[in-house]
């Protein structure tokens, strides 16, 4: 078994044999919120031509109940530039035509006490934190940390983690909770 940690940009599909390229499993965790709205369907195409036809897509990202096309302006400029939460509608519209949807799991309900306990192992390390950055470097990731929290606990946003397969997979696929 090979396991390649990398951005799917780096990819040279024309300077390597196809086979060479195709992969029986992709998963994207936490990035796709990075990939750009404008992204989404290149992101998709580029995946579905790296993926076996058996092949399985796990998709691993934050989710939004309502469409939009641009983030929080705060988070935009001072902790995640350029970043976008997608909709059902946004994913469904990118992967429309390339993918069947095996399985869409929610677990946004767990993802506060996730950002909970994050938040105090950072105010715990408060004193390191201070020693490397700035108090305002401290508040802005607890106002983060603290309001991402509330988001998630008000079900204003999701996690999601959506299993594709190109052609639909044989039988029944089982998903694992």
């Amino acid at each position: 078994m090979t396991v390649r940690l990398m951005d799917y940009r780096d990819l040279n599909i024309e300077k390597q044999p196809v086979k060479e390229l195709l992969f029986d499993r992709i998963v994207s965790v936490g990035m796709f919120e990075h990939v750009g709205y404008k992204n989404y369907t290149t992101f998709m195409n580029t995946v579905n031509n790296l993926l076996k036809d058996y092949g399985l897509f796990l998709l691993h990202t934050i989710g939004s109940n309502t469409s939009v096309i641009t983030s929080d302006p705060w988070s935009n400029k001072y902790i995640f530039p350029n970043s976008h939460v997608s909709s059902i509608k946004q994913i469904g519209g990118a992967i429309e035509g390339l993918f069947v949807m095996e399985d869409w799991h929610n677990f946004g309900v767990y993802y506060d006490k996730t950002l909970m306990a994050w938040f105090r192992n950072f105010d715990s390390s408060r004193e390191f934190i201070k020693s490397e950055y700035d108090e305002r470097f401290y508040r802005m990731w607890k106002f983060y940390l603290l309001s991402s929290a509330g988001s998630f606990r008000a079900r204003n946003v999701q996690l999601w983690q959506i299993v594709l397969s190109k052609k639909g997979v044989t039988g029944d696929y089982l998903s694992i909770r």
